[in-house]
């Protein structure tokens, strides 16, 4: 019995302990020293680190305009990227589970923008937008492509939202195939025996049996869209003005340009605990709207 287990006790450890060590070493670990930096006023250079308790955390909220101009501006574009990005990838998933002779070529062509790096991204649609819609829009004058796409600050918005559902829609296409393609068909063909319309089959059949891929794509896109920052760095840099920068860039800045590591700290203390307190009520709303077939 001893022998059954130590070598239970052997196994766990040779195949468990090396991933569980390296993530307490990079994840638990440096989660608790940014805990603690948050209640400091250090500068991420200096060998001195001076408490300073709550102080950061009252700074914030009580002398920090620029935080809540970029929490305002990261909870906007989150709504209209997690609405717009999985609104896209389930209308493409739907459309590409039917039995289209090139929807194979299509899916790919489709995911190919979630492969590319954010930043990469950022610049090639900063010229498109820049240099390329100018163009079209001096050959046809069709407004869209005139306007000021980076240059102001309802038109940089909208900027980063098209760029951030065109970038992600595609991943979520992929999970919500394989969910589609889990529905059983002879369900399917019973609603359409009975006289059952297409919005109704996707309504009241399609719809629940899939909320379990819902439940993990709109995890995914609120998590996506909250701690975006290469689209943000590339595209606009914040600007202009500062109209469209990201509690992460605002964080970023805050840590690395201004160097006050301990406020930095403080700020992705709370993003992290209003994205956690997002995501998991999200994640419970949706999962008490899954169905079994």
């Amino acid at each position: 019995m001893k022998r059954k287990k130590a070598s239970g006790w052997i196994q766990q450890l040779i195949f468990v302990g090396p991933s569980t060590f390296f993530f307490i070493l990079i994840m638990i670990i440096p989660f608790l020293l940014g805990l603690y930096y948050s209640f400091t006023n250090w500068n991420g250079v200096s060998e001195q680190v001076e408490w300073v308790g709550f102080d950061n955390f009252i700074t914030i909220f009580t002398n920090d305009p620029k935080f809540r101009d970029a929490f305002w501006f990261t909870t906007r574009f989150t709504v209209l990227g997690v609405i717009f990005t999985n609104l896209l990838g389930f209308s493409l998933a739907y459309l590409l589970t039917k039995p289209l002779k090139t929807r194979n070529v299509l899916r790919t062509i489709f995911f190919m923008p979630n492969v590319i790096g954010g930043l990469l991204l950022g610049f090639i649609w900063q010229f498109i937008f820049v240099k390329g819609f100018a163009a079209i829009g001096n050959m046809t004058d069709i407004p869209f492509f005139t306007l000021p796409w980076l240059g102001t600050k309802g038109t940089a918005f909208w900027a980063i939202v098209i760029v951030f559902v065109w970038q992600t829609a595609g991943y979520l296409m992929v999970i919500y195939i394989s969910s589609l393609n889990n529905v059983p068909k002879d369900i399917l063909e019973a609603a359409e025996i009975d006289g059952a319309s297409r919005g109704q089959v996707l309504r009241s059949i399609i719809l629940p049996l899939v909320m379990p891929a819902v439940t993990v794509c709109l995890f995914l896109a609120i998590s996506w869209s909250f701690k975006m920052f290469d689209l943000n760095l590339s595209l606009t840099k914040g600007g202009p003005f500062g109209s469209t920068e990201s509690v992460a860039m605002n964080i970023y800045n805050e840590a690395f340009t201004n160097n006050r590591l301990g406020l930095g700290t403080a700020k992705a203390v709370i993003f992290f605990l209003v994205v956690a307190i997002i995501t998991s009520l999200q994640v419970r709303f949706t999962k008490s709207k899954e169905v079994e077939a």
